[in-house]
């Protein structure tokens, strides 16, 4: 008896990260830290601290920063909150795309990935900065933190992006600038690509487990290609 799952192709599916690998919304994320710490009369942490937890649950990258002793964590958590949302209430807020991804998304849909993304966004937060730049209907599966048990670096958004789509692990692949991204992947079983421009350096994300990093998104679909196989259109 034939098995009639012996010819089945799963789905293709390429995971982005979107801070620090979509959109530059460092400044943002660095102010709105700023503006909660300050409002509970803290020091304000270094840029660079805050950039680290980047991709982070919000309440651990704000718990990583808060000082013994300080207030309470849910009350810093909700100004951070007040604060982000404020920032999208002015005209100008703007998150910029980084270079290329636009042409890459419409190579990789015209080869036949599915396209998702993993963030550490809140939903309200990823919904708007996808509908600023054009962006909405572009990923078939969105994963936040607000709808999962357990944020970067827990398995669940992959697993979850696997489970909505019907990929497996041997045809998907995650594509983030921090090692949240990478061992997140890597315990869902998922190779993960590195990005050069995002919030964490080259180095610890080849320590993490990064397959290979790349240095523009020009680069991303004959690499994807290569490592699921399929014909990607040049344009």
């Amino acid at each position: 008896m034939e098995n009639p799952t012996a010819d089945f192709e799963p789905p293709r599916l390429v995971i982005f990260d979107c801070d620090g690998t979509l959109v530059d919304s460092q400044h943002h994320i660095v102010a709105a830290m700023h503006s909660a710490f300050g409002a509970h009369g803290l020091v304000l942490p270094e840029a660079e601290r805050v950039r680290r937890t980047v991709g982070l649950p919000l309440a651990t990258a704000i718990e990583s920063l808060l000082p013994v002793g300080g207030p309470s964590l849910a009350a810093v958590v909700e100004s951070y909150k007040q604060a982000a949302i404020a920032q999208r209430l002015v005209p100008d807020h703007c998150e910029p795309l980084f270079p290329g991804l636009v042409e890459t998304l419409d190579r990789l849909e015209t080869a036949g990935f599915l396209l998702g993304i993993a963030t550490g966004k809140a939903r309200r937060g990823l919904d708007f900065t996808l509908a600023t730049h054009n962006l909405v209907g572009r990923f078939v599966t969105l994963q936040t933190n607000d709808v999962v048990a357990a944020g970067k670096p827990a398995p669940d958004m992959v697993l979850q992006a696997m489970a909505e789509t019907g990929a497996v692990p041997v045809s998907t692949v995650v594509v983030g600038d921090t090692t949240y991204d990478i061992e997140m992947a890597r315990n869902a079983g998922v190779p993960a690509i590195g990005v050069a421009w995002g919030y964490h350096d080259e180095d610890v994300l080849w320590k993490a487990g990064a397959s290979h990093i790349i240095n523009g998104f020009h680069e991303l679909p004959d690499l994807v290609n290569k490592m699921m196989g399929g014909a990607i259109c040049a344009r």
